[in-house]
């Protein structure tokens, strides 16, 4: 499926000297496609890093959304992350998106903020996606869109009870694959909607990259394993606007 991209889009509720940007990767659909927001990891002002996995994304007919953010920040991120949120609402439709039919996945520092919105007593701004998607996370500690630690929520009251779809990869080293098993088993004893998928790669191929020593940073790779994780990821976002529990 061909698609577009607009890159540097400054989010519209941020007004700082340097304002939030964010990617948008339009399909050429008939009519209104389903939504994704992805949000990245835990450096600063990386939404290029996700770029393969919304490319791929957007091709199986998703306009997808990608923010820059800072997890650096004094309020760890939190302000922007919502802005963006907000931004996805108010701009689905002039991309020909529908929110009604929207999915959240966050990487790594991004992974507990997405499961977050979906496991917090009170959804943020009153209003959740219909899916979120958590990708090679940790969710023991706060998430950085609620401040609220995912476990604990689990046992709280949740209104409406999102789906929750868990990625993480076998030789993941930087992040245990056992944060996820843990939250996989919290949810399903007290009957959440929630999936895992242990795709055989690391930390850096469930977004189709790999760690780059010499930048310091992941960059967009060819390796096989990363190539075909990133692939099942971008099913399971796609999948996670339709299916149902």
């Amino acid at each position: 499926m061909d698609i577009t991209v607009t890159r540097d889009v400054p989010c519209i509720d941020r007004a700082e000297a340097t304002p939030q940007l964010l990617d948008v990767y339009q399909p050429r659909t008939e009519g209104p496609a389903p939504v994704a927001l992805l949000w990245h990891g835990s450096t600063p002002d990386e939404k290029d890093v996700l770029a393969p996995l919304a490319e791929e994304v957007a091709r199986h007919g998703l306009v997808v959304f990608v923010p820059n953010w800072n997890p650096a920040a004094p309020d760890r991120g939190q302000s922007q992350l919502l802005a963006s949120l907000r931004h996805l609402r108010s701009r689905a439709a002039h991309y020909n998106g529908d929110i009604d039919r929207s999915v959240v996945a966050g990487w790594s520092a991004g992974a507990g903020a997405a499961v977050g919105l979906a496991l917090a007593p009170r959804p943020a701004d009153d209003w959740s996606p219909s899916a979120v998607v958590g990708l090679a996370g940790r969710y023991d500690v706060p998430a950085r869109s609620t401040g609220m630690v995912p476990l604990d929520d689990v046992k709280g009251p949740a209104s409406p009870a999102t789906p929750v779809h868990l990625v993480h990869g076998t030789m993941d080293v930087t992040l245990s694959g056992g944060y996820s098993r843990h939250l996989l088993e919290a949810l399903e004893h007290v009957g959440r909607p929630v999936t895992l998928a242990e795709p055989d790669t690391d930390h850096a191929g469930v977004v189709m990259t790999e760690f780059d020593p010499a930048l310091g940073r992941c960059r967009r790779t060819r390796s096989e394993h990363a190539v075909r994780a990133g692939r099942q990821t971008a099913r399971i976002l796609a999948q996670a606007v339709s299916a149902t529990f």
